[in-house]
């Protein structure tokens, strides 16, 4: 019978600091590089993974990638690469594709010596709505003098998972349009014009602004008012009610359905299984948002729905954000 496999437990994070195991060539690896600050939820959701080892942010572990929603960028197929030389590096690396983005773990001098041996990443802002880059983005680090962690394929199409957008300061009445902006970025689609939309907890308006620069109706469903700059854009519906209170058979069908409401994780779930039965929204996004502790019950249940995404955000907080697309 096989062992049991290893768990890393988030009070064992300090002791998984230092010694490296290799293993076979023939062994499959995969690095989970946890979204900044959160390092703890993703240990957690990675329960019996058997992890080899943890530095700063990158987990590494053996056996095929699985999802993990705490994890910014999932580094598939990671590959261990012996090198006899800073320049035996660069090589190695760029033998196998063009662009690579450096995470640094340790030897830093090193990393940055042959960080510069490689083709520069242009740092860009991301203009929303266009399609994120189709270019492939490897990730690596140093992780001893003589040995490169590599992974060709990648979760994320931006460095680190991290996308950085060109902001819009004057049209949005909170920074919360960023997340959607993001979130819609991420999932390669967004509404169109002329399409139904109800965006429920809207106020102050952030989401209900970007539904309607979009061209698509946005009915913004909150207690508390819109900022009037954002309710006097053409195409947008205000209904002074609750979120939870609204049957969706008043709203009637909707080509989207989003969720930015502060609440319980464990209520938004029955909110929108509500919306799933009605089957009147034909997509949803929301954003789950935890308190002191993360619900990790409520977050694996959303992640159960079949078809489902679940994922943190880099303008997630203490966050995760959930879709369900139709196909």
């Amino acid at each position: 019978m096989p062992a049991a496999p290893k768990q890393v437990q988030p009070a064992q994070v300090a002791m998984a600091q230092g010694a490296v195991t290799l293993g076979a060539v023939d062994e499959s690896w995969t690095g989970y590089l946890a979204a900044e600050g959160f390092l703890e939820p993703l240990l957690t959701e990675l329960d019996g993974v058997e992890i080899e080892e943890v530095r700063e942010r990158l987990v590494v572990a053996r056996g095929p990638a699985r999802n993990a929603a705490w994890a910014a960028n999932i580094w598939f197929d990671l590959r261990k690469l012996p090198i006899a030389s800073i320049g035996d590096g660069a090589r190695r690396l760029r033998d196998i594709q063009r662009n690579w983005a450096l995470y640094a773990t340790g030897h830093f001098r090193r990393a940055a010596l042959l960080e510069e041996k490689l083709p520069p990443i242009k740092k860009r802002l991301h203009v929303f709505p266009t399609p994120q880059p189709t270019a492939p983005l490897g990730s690596w680090t140093l992780w001893e003098p003589e040995l490169i962690y590599a992974s060709a394929r990648c979760s994320s199409a931006f460095r680190h998972g991290e996308i950085n957008l060109a902001e819009d300061r004057e049209g949005p009445p909170s920074r919360a349009y960023l997340k959607l902006w993001e979130a819609l970025t991420r999932l390669g689609r967004h509404p169109q014009p002329g399409e139904r939309c109800v965006d429920l907890g809207a106020s102050p308006g952030g989401w209900t602004w970007v539904i309607a620069k979009l061209g698509a109706q946005a009915i913004a469903i909150d207690k508390a008012a819109l900022d009037p700059a954002v309710a006097a854009v053409p195409g947008v519906e205000q209904r002074r009610e609750s979120a939870f209170g609204l049957a969706p058979e008043t709203i009637g069908p909707v080509d989207w359905l989003f969720s930015d409401i502060i609440c319980y994780p464990s209520r938004l779930l029955q909110l929108i299984e509500r919306w799933r039965a009605s089957g009147l929204a034909r997509n949803m996004v929301c954003t789950l948002k935890f308190q002191a502790e993360t619900d990790h019950e409520s977050a694996r249940a959303f992640a159960a729905i079949p078809g489902a995404q679940l994922f943190h955000l880099h303008h997630n907080k203490h966050e995760l954000t959930w879709a369900l697309l139709a196909p």
